[in-house]
């Protein structure tokens, strides 16, 4: 087995080039899911001037184990897809775009890697998008990180009926990002399972619309 699973797999894009752009996405997939299907989110965000990257998990699959399992079960996939991440957020900043223009956005498996990778290399991004998702770590764990992110807007959305992720791990994420200074929208919404819904969608809309066009 391979120590860097991650590090050869494609990205995929769309939207303008990284120097045309006003602002840039890092978009990260579920398990068992393809880069190409996250560029979905590009036609329904639908805002000019955006670039979109999605990168490729090895077998479509960031790690092996649940999100909850112990850090050393997920191993080395883990530490793989975070360098992964980084990797595209070199190329989008080598580009000349700034992380207060950059938003991570995921969904399930890469919700979590988005949280825990915007965790772990705290700074002014953009914004934090998680859809069905939350901080990687097994039940119990304490979530301490270094960094800022008192620029960053976040917005976390998750179903109370979901089977993959448990209300109390939308909780402890929001907790942490708000010790790191984000500003969090947290929703939780009632009877929904494992999904994406519009209310999810307008948020990430204005998210996205406030890092392109700042309101004073």
């Amino acid at each position: 087995m391979t120590e860097d699973p991650h590090a050869e797999t494609a990205v995929e894009r769309r939207g303008p080039p990284l120097s045309d752009a006003a602002a840039a996405v890092l978009l990260v997939h579920g398990r068992g899911a393809r880069a190409r299907g996250m560029l979905d989110f590009a036609s329904e965000i639908d805002q000019e001037g955006v670039a979109y990257l999605a990168p490729q998990a090895a077998r479509g699959t960031w790690y092996p184990q649940s999100f909850m399992a112990p850090i050393d079960a997920n191993e080395p996939h883990l530490t793989s897809a975070l360098d992964k991440l980084d990797t595209v957020r070199s190329t989008i900043e080598d580009a000349g775009i700034d992380a207060e223009r950059t938003i991570l956005l995921g969904f399930s498996q890469g919700a979590c890697l988005a949280t825990e990778f915007g965790a772990r290399t705290a700074r002014s991004y953009g914004g934090v998008v998680a859809l069905s998702g939350g901080l990687i770590g097994p039940e119990g764990t304490t979530f301490e990180y270094d960094g800022d992110l008192s620029s960053t807007r976040a917005f976390f959305g998750c179903g109370d009926q979901d089977p993959h992720i448990p209300v109390e791990r939308v909780h402890d994420t929001t907790a942490a990002y708000e010790d790191l200074g984000a500003t969090v929208d947290e929703r939780i919404y009632e009877g929904m399972g494992h999904g994406v819904i519009e209310d999810e969608m307008d948020a990430v809309r204005d998210l996205v619309d406030e890092v392109v066009s700042p309101r004073s």
